[in-house]
């Protein structure tokens, strides 16, 4: 039906108009991968300064180990409507995904040029998709404008702000939809498109955020036991460049050698002048690696934050797949997620090699499952959960027990920090638990002052300045901009 070139190399939005597109299934299939490329381009899943900036950045996770002018304002705190990295073109590019989305569904849903099975696909692939954006749109800025029909752009440049409560609500509606129309898997070129199960995990997500434990936990259930999925048998083998489509893996963005040169993997892997530590030993370092056909061949920002490489306990088995400090025998100046990282030079990230990046996988609905099965008071089922991720964590196994609601509250707060480091949404998950900000306030923020200056409202971003010029609209729900005025 498609190729893997075709998965994210499509884009016809703005090409073909829609009244002369959509006429075979080939066509609603070239639509919706342009979905996926608007997703994955620009300042969104792969780009170091996207929607990573703000997820795991400004964090107790990581930070860039050096001063770097895109992700001051995250990292010190001291964000204001002009000054906010590249939020701007996040915004924009959300949006974007949005009216795509959009239009595609409005040309699939009733087409009966299409088969039922194409149009099915399409239709959940869209749903899940514009559920996503929407879902960042909502994690950064709370209420924002939120239309799910085709509309003129005059019109979409005048909508104001819609409550968050409501856009989470019909996202969630959405998402119970595309789950009925999506396949549980895909094989051959088809593997990286969304599943049912990638459906119910952002549902879970989302059912997080409105403290909705009992449809979280069910959803989590029901992705647990009958989905294909399953834990890697041990840590490491989640990150094997070899088998990135592996079992655990639920949802990602698949990256292509040859179509764009990507750079978010780029961000986590070292670079040779910054290492090794002795400065006299790089010729030789060098060469270690040449003769391993690798190199270090990276930005090096993403670092693991001192508060991380200080708190992780040493005798986890995920502890050197999330503080690397050494390699090949040579000590290293700056510690590094060696999970994120890719140094064969054939396939260099600065060299624009294919990768898939992982953005859901099993691990985490265990840790959903638990929270929610905690919060309900079920600590018996929460223990089941956390444990069995726990299990390739330690040896001999340290299952959690014996703690009170609160005390294994803050252990699986940790237990996301210790499993997910580097990879996941940390940001979100601190400020949907309420603690990001006293968080940040006792994290060890290194050269960066995020800790100093963080206040109450920065839990979320300020509307960029341009979009209020366009549309004064978006300060009439709240004309204090979420606090920045």
């Amino acid at each position: 039906m498609t190729s893997c070139e075709d998965f994210l190399s499509e884009n016809v939005r703005g090409v073909i108009s829609p009244n002369n597109f959509y006429n075979s299934d080939q066509e609603a299939i070239q639509a919706a991968n342009g979905l996926y490329l608007g997703m994955s381009s620009g300042n969104l899943y792969d780009n170091w300064q996207g929607i990573s900036a703000y997820t795991y950045f400004g964090t107790d996770e990581v930070m860039p180990n050096r001063l770097f002018g895109g992700l001051a304002p995250i990292m010190d705190y001291n964000l204001t409507e002009t000054n906010y990295g590249n939020a701007y073109g996040i915004w924009q590019n959300l949006y974007a995904v949005v009216g795509d989305a959009n239009s595609v569904i409005a040309n699939v849903r009733e087409n009966q040029k299409l088969s039922e099975s194409i149009r099915n696909r399409v239709l959940g692939e869209s749903y899940f998709l514009r559920a996503l954006a929407y879902y960042h749109l909502t994690a950064l800025w709370g209420d924002v404008p939120f239309y799910l029909e085709e509309l003129p752009l005059d019109e979409v440049s005048n909508l104001g702000r819609s409550n968050v409560t409501e856009i989470r609500t019909k996202m969630i509606a959405d998402l119970k939809t595309a789950e009925g129309l999506l396949p549980g898997s895909y094989s051959g070129p088809d593997i990286g498109h969304a599943s049912k199960w990638a459906a119910k995990f952002l549902r879970a997500r989302y059912h997080l955020w409105q403290k909705d434990w009992a449809a979280a936990l069910d959803a989590s259930k029901d992705i647990i036991d009958n989905s294909p999925h399953k834990l890697m048998p041990t840590y490491g083998s989640v990150f094997d460049v070899n088998n990135q489509f592996n079992d655990e893996a639920i949802f990602g963005f698949d990256f292509l050698k040859g179509v764009d040169a990507q750079v978010i993997t780029d961000s986590f892997n070292p670079r040779l002048r910054d290492e090794p530590k002795v400065s006299s030993q790089r010729s030789a370092f060098a060469q270690a690696l040449s003769e391993r056909g690798e190199e270090f061949n990276g930005y090096g920002l993403a670092v693991p934050i001192n508060d991380l490489i200080e708190k992780y306990p040493k005798d986890d088995l995920r502890y050197p797949w999330n503080i690397m400090d050494s390699y090949l025998g040579y000590d290293l100046r700056y510690s590094y997620f060696k999970k994120r990282t890719n140094f064969d030079f054939v396939e260099s990230p600065r060299g624009n090699h294919g990768e898939w990046w992982i953005t859901m996988r099993l691990a985490q609905v265990y840790l959903m499952a638990a929270e929610a099965a905690n919060e309900l008071g079920n600590t018996a089922d929460a223990y089941q959960y956390v444990n069995r991720v726990r299990e390739r964590a330690y040896s001999p196994a340290q299952p959690l027990s014996g703690l009170s609601q609160t005390q294994l509250r803050k252990a699986l707060q940790d237990e996301y920090k210790w499993e997910l480091a580097g990879e996941s949404e940390r940001r979100y998950d601190l400020i949907r638990w309420g603690i990001l900000v006293e968080t940040i306030k006792n994290t060890d923020f290194g050269i960066h002052k995020g800790n100093e200056n963080i206040q109450p409202h920065m839990v979320k971003l300020p509307i960029p300045a341009e979009e209020i010029v366009l549309n004064p609209n978006l300060l009439e729900s709240d004309p204090t901009n979420n606090g920045y005025r």
